[in-house]
């Protein structure tokens, strides 16, 4: 297997971000993170609004300078605006495409000339409500169907040259359900992952040696409602 090197994690100070980050420091690599938040984990941090793309594009240079350079990226950063479409804001909506389409494509723009140079790889976060639809999330979903359609579209692009992952993952025990209305949590008994678990897929698909490449993994709990 690969050695991970360094490795950009977006999103890196909570939910899945933050167990990709322990995931690849206990993998022997180097975790560096931005988010709006400073993680509890103590890695290089760049502070950024991934909805502002010039700013991603910004933090991924710094941490790509001040580590030496670029082994994987995994965007992990999203966001959620749960209600039918005619109830949430047009700032709403578009923050959620921002951040989890604009924001993917800023942090990979940003680092492809590094990966070029490491061969590295990139995994992208994309969800089950990325290949499937669900009412009053038109925002999530567009977001994430562009992310399937995006990273497919890398992969050609960069065969080769460097590496291209989707993940597909589903529900998962984070604060990425905290603020929202009741109607729009997982029932107390809903069969959801643990971030660690799905994070250690996230590991596996960044060493694979040059060459050899998982092109897609879809992650969920056994028995969870949204796959298949």
């Amino acid at each position: 297997m690969r050695p991970l090197g360094n490795v950009l994690i977006t999103g890196g100070a909570s939910g899945l971000g933050a167990a990709v980050v322990d995931a690849v420091r206990e993998a022997g690599g180097t975790p560096l993170v931005i988010d709006r938040a400073e993680p509890a984990a103590d890695v290089l941090f760049a502070r950024a609004d991934l909805a502002d793309s010039a700013a991603a594009a910004t933090a991924v240079d710094e941490l790509a300078e001040r580590a030496g350079g670029l082994d994987g990226v995994f965007t992990a950063a999203g966001t959620d605006a749960c209600g039918p479409l005619d109830e949430v804001t047009t700032e709403d909506w578009e923050r959620v495409v921002k951040v989890n389409l604009f924001g993917t494509a800023a942090v990979v723009r940003a680092a492809l000339p590094h990966l070029r140079l490491s061969h590295g790889t990139v995994v992208t976060c994309a969800s089950t409500l990325g290949l499937r639809v669900a009412g009053d999330a038109s925002a999530y979903c567009a977001s994430k169907f562009g992310v399937v359609g995006f990273t497919r579209a890398l992969a050609m692009e960069l065969a080769g040259r460097v590496g291209v992952t989707m993940l597909v993952p589903g529900g998962m025990h984070t604060a990425f359900f905290d603020d929202r209305a009741a109607r729009y949590k997982p029932p107390p008994d809903a069969k959801l992952n643990r971030p660690e678990h799905v994070a250690a897929s996230v590991v596996f698909a960044l060493s694979q040696p040059p060459g050899c490449e998982v092109r897609e993994l879809v992650v969920c709990a056994s028995e969870e409602g949204s796959w298949p």
